[in-house]
C-alpha cells in the first residue's frame, strides 16, 4: 500500500522553519529540546495549552498580555515542536513534574498560572502541589474531573487497536478538522491555516505515537482522590467556561466552582472548548478583569 506524502513525519527542523519564531527558544528537560516562549516584561503569566494543541493556542492572548505582563508559554510534552518524552508517561503526574522542572529553570517565585483542558488539569495539580508560588490560578474549560459524557473520536480511534495502528501511518487532514470543529462552537472562525499547523503539529516526528499513548493513559486518580485535591485549591481561582463546551460540558465548570473553596466561574455563551482562541476578546476582557481586581 502506498500512502500519501501528506501523512508522513515532518521533522522537527522543518516545523521550526514555519512555526518558531524569533521569541522561541529551546531548554532541555529529562532528554527533550522543550520548546518554549518568553515575551514581555512585569508580573510573570504562565500559560498551559491543552492535548492536541501548542503555544500557539494563545496567541491573540498572548500579543495584548505583553503590553503588561511577562508571558511564558510552552509546548507540553507529547505536542508542539517539542514532541515525545523518553517514557511515553503522560500521566497527570508526569506533567506537573515536567512543569516544576520548567518553572525552576524559568526562575519564577511567584505568577499568574492559566491552563486551558489538559493545561487547567496540569495547571490546578501544580497549585495543589506549590500553592505558595500561584497567586492567581485560571482554568479554561479545565479538565480533571470525570465528565458525563462519551469520550472525543479521536481518543476513542486513539484507544482502539488497528486504527490506532493505522493513525501512526495515515492522518488525513479532515480527521484534524473534524477535532478542531469538535472544540469550536463556530466553525466559520476555523480557517484553513488554523487546520494546517494542528495538522503539520499532529505529524511532527513521534507526535502520533505519543498521542496514543497519552490517550490510553489512565487519567482518573480516582474521583474522590480527585475532589480532595481540587479542594485543597485556597488559591484566588478564575474558572473560565465556553457553554458550548462539547468536550468538557459546563456542568463540570458548575462542579469545580462549587468544589473550589475561593473561586469565581465566567461562562461565555458563544464558546466552545477553546474561548481564548474562538473568541479572545471576550475571554481575555474577562482575564484582565480578574487580575485587576
Amino acid at each position: 500500500m502506498i500512502y500519501s506524502n501528506s501523512y508522513a513525519d515532518i521533522s522537527v527542523e522543518e516545523l521550526k522553519k514555519e512555526y518558531a519564531n524569533e521569541h522561541s527558544k529551546f531548554i532541555e528537560i529529562d532528554g527533550m529540546q522543550v520548546h518554549y516562549r518568553d515575551e514581555g516584561k512585569g508580573f510573570p503569566v504562565v500559560l498551559i495549552h491543552g492535548t492536541a494543541s501548542s503555544l500557539h493556542t494563545w496567541n491573540d492572548w498572548t500579543k495584548e498580555l505583553t503590553k503588561d505582563f511577562r508571558v511564558i508559554r510552552m509546548d507540553l510534552p507529547a505536542f508542539g515542536i517539542t514532541g515525545p518524552n523518553k517514557d511515553a508517561d503522560y500521566s497527570i503526574e508526569s506533567y506537573t513534574r515536567f512543569m516544576r522542572q520548567f518553572l525552576l529553570k524559568m526562575k519564577l517565585d511567584k505568577f499568574y498560572l492559566i491552563g486551558n483542558s489538559l493545561g487547567g488539569n496540569i495547571a490546578w495539580n501544580y497549585t495543589a502541589e506549590y500553592p505558595e508560588e500561584i497567586k492567581k490560578l485560571i482554568l479554561v474549560d479545565a479538565s480533571g474531573l470525570p465528565t458525563n459524557r462519551p469520550q472525543p473520536a479521536i481518543f476513542k480511534m486513539a484507544k482502539t487497536p488497528i486504527l490506532n495502528s493505522l493513525f501512526l501511518y495515515v492522518t488525513p487532514k479532515f480527521i484534524i478538522k473534524k477535532n478542531v470543529k469538535e472544540v469550536y462552537a463556530d466553525d466559520t472562525k476555523i480557517s484553513d491555516k488554523l487546520v494546517t499547523r494542528f495538522h503539520k503539529m499532529a505529524l511532527r516526528v513521534g507526535n502520533r505515537k505519543a498521542f496514543i499513548d497519552r490517550a490510553k493513559m489512565d487519567f482518573k486518580l480516582g474521583a474522590k482522590a480527585n475532589l480532595e485535591k481540587l479542594k485543597s485549591v485556597k488559591t484566588p481561582t478564575l474558572l473560565i467556561w465556553g457553554a458550548k463546551d462539547n468536550w468538557i460540558p459546563l456542568d463540570n465548570g458548575k462542579r469545580m466552582n462549587a468544589v473550589l473553596p475561593n473561586s469565581k466561574l465566567v461562562i461565555l455563551e458563544n464558546s466552545g472548548h477553546v474561548p481564548m482562541e474562538e473568541n479572545p476578546e471576550e475571554s481575555l476582557q474577562v482575564l484582565m478583569s480578574f487580575l485587576n481586581d
